[in-house]
């Protein structure tokens, strides 16, 4: 199993604005950088194509209000994957945020694919911090 951890991000937002923010996918496209193209979107479903590289789908299968939610690939993609969206209360008005990438991913692909990963899933962390 390939782990991918996002950096722990500090987030200037309760835990339930920013769930309620991450628990809609329609919320993500102003998340995304520029290298994404062809975004589609409902609140629970996604997909987009990364310029250069494969299209992804995503679907939101579980939500633990407040703290974490679970998405997983969804359609046609390279491999499957689950990616965890954690959030952990500091105060009233922060938040902690980080992002788990897991996958089963053969050792040619994870050379391929783990450091590209790493820097996506940490410019979406710092994204975060963004949110109004």
């Amino acid at each position: 199993m390939t782990t991918i951890e996002s950096s722990k991000v500090e987030i200037n937002k309760s835990a339930e604005n920013l769930f309620n923010y991450l628990s809609n996918f329609n919320n993500f496209k102003h998340l995304m950088p520029p290298q994404v193209d062809n975004w589609s979107s409902t609140e629970d479903e996604c997909s987009f194509t990364i310029k250069g590289m494969a299209t992804i789908g995503m679907k939101i299968v579980e939500k633990t209000p407040f703290s974490y939610i679970k998405i997983v690939s969804n359609g046609k993609v390279p491999f499957d994957f689950i990616l965890h969206t954690k959030l952990d209360v500091i105060s009233p008005e922060k938040t902690n945020g980080q992002l788990v990438f897991e996958a089963e991913l053969n050792p040619m692909i994870k050379m391929m694919v783990e450091k590209p990963l790493t820097n996506f899933f940490n410019m979406l962390a710092e994204k975060i911090k963004d949110i109004r």
